[in-house]
């Protein structure tokens, strides 16, 4: 039987030897074990949301979506079976009095997979989300199943929190919470130049900003969202509040312009995105964030005007999780998009040049070039990952050509 995989944007394809579909740990244990023999490749797809190779395999795919829910909580912290997706995560967080920290815009991929390619939301004093993982249990190439924290097996934990699927299969993560809360979201519309003028004070006085510079427009669809005790937003008059009343919210834009509200966290925090496309995405130190963006913003006006999907412009605190885009400096990212039916190598390939000058780490799940080589020189721990990789997986069980490329070929 031929098995074929395709990742969301249909960017990626494979044609897997087999798949497996587990619904326990020994079962995952048991393959692991039987590919091992077998001399074979282990990866794990999530929902396919990485527009990068990570999942391609000519060996073993996985599926953890027999291993999704809550498995426990305790005070503040909750575990739960890795294939969970983070839209599965919001609501038995709710009834346990609890919610995340921080989540990204989209809430469609499974929650290992998020952690392991450093998904992150916006907020420059919340990390991604690896940073609010404080337990994991994975099973190794060995046949084993180890745990692990800061105070347990520390080395693995710290590697694992994000780690590509190169370590092992995670099967269980523990999530440091917060008490369940509610965010007010508000989101506008400004000129170019006017959001750059207000840039700092936008991220130093909201929890959470961000903003879209939509090409077409030359105009920049801000968003704010802050914690509130209120329940609902009303105007003066009872009414609902209006859409953004700025003249051009039309087509494309007022798919970034939304009502202003309020809700649970975990409601407002993910965006819709129907419409396909392909992505990259570099972690620039957040100082460089703006000069960055101003030149992409001229590279796309000069060459590549046809190009109308907006560039996505959020911060990032620091952390010292090794493969970390942000590991060790505060940062800003910039996601630069493609619809994905059209070719997008030649506009990528000009934007990952721009990055690259501005010490540019990509984000692991996003198209980009670097190799190995050149990825050792930006992480400062780059070698403490290698070191436990090598431990936990000295033939390279968990490995697929592109990880194969961007760990260890130099």
């Amino acid at each position: 039987m031929i098995h074929t995989w395709s990742n969301w944007s249909g960017s990626v394809t494979c044609a897997p030897r087999a798949v497996a579909l587990p619904t326990d740990e020994a079962a995952i244990l048991t393959l692991i074990k039987q590919a091992a023999a077998e001399q074979t490749t282990v990866r794990v797809a999530g929902t396919g949301h990485s527009f990068t190779p990570l999942c391609a395999s000519a060996g073993v795919l996985v599926s953890l979506d027999g291993l999704q829910g809550l498995v426990s909580t305790d005070h503040e912290m909750a575990t739960f079976w890795a294939g969970t997706k983070l839209h599965q995560v919001g609501d038995p967080l709710w009834a346990a009095g609890l919610a995340m920290a921080n989540m990204g815009d989209i809430d469609r991929q499974a929650l290992a997979g998020a952690i392991s390619t450093g998904t992150h939301g916006t907020g420059p004093t919340l990390g991604n989300i690896a940073t609010q993982v404080v337990g994991l249990r994975l099973a190794l190439a060995s046949g084993e199943l180890v745990d692990c924290s800061p105070t347990q097996a520390p080395e693995l934990f710290k590697a694992a929190q994000v780690s590509v699927g190169a370590l092992g299969i995670i099967t269980q993560v523990t999530l440091r919470c917060l008490p369940a809360y509610r965010l007010h979201e508000r989101t506008w519309v400004a000129g170019f130049d006017e959001c750059m003028a207000q840039l700092d004070e936008f991220i130093a006085k909201n929890r959470h900003f961000e903003f879209f510079w939509v090409p077409s427009e030359d105009v920049c669809a801000m968003k704010t969202l802050n914690p509130t005790t209120a329940e609902t937003l009303e105007s003066p008059n009872g009414a609902a509040r209006p859409l953004c009343d700025h003249p051009i919210v039309t087509g494309r834009l007022a798919r970034y312009v939304r009502e202003e509200k309020i809700d649970r966290s975990y409601r407002i925090f993910p965006s819709e995105r129907n419409l396909k496309f392909n992505e990259t995405e570099f972690a620039v130190p957040a100082i460089n964030g703006p000069d960055c963006l101003r030149e992409i913003r001229d590279l796309m006006q000069r060459r590549y005007p046809a190009v109308l999907w907006p560039i996505e412009y959020r911060t990032l605190a620091a952390d010292d999780i090794p493969l970390s885009p942000a590991y060790g400096r505060a940062t800003v990212t910039l996601s630069v998009h493609q619809a994905a039916e059209l070719p997008y190598q030649p506009f990528f390939a000009d934007v990952e040049a721009i990055f690259r000058n501005h010490q540019g780490r990509p984000h692991w799940g996003k198209i980009h070039t670097h190799t190995a080589r050149e990825l050792a020189a930006h992480y400062p721990a780059w070698a403490a990952f290698q070191t436990v990789r090598a431990e936990v997986d000295p033939a390279g069980l968990f490995l697929n050509e592109h990880l194969r490329t961007i760990l260890l070929d130099a």
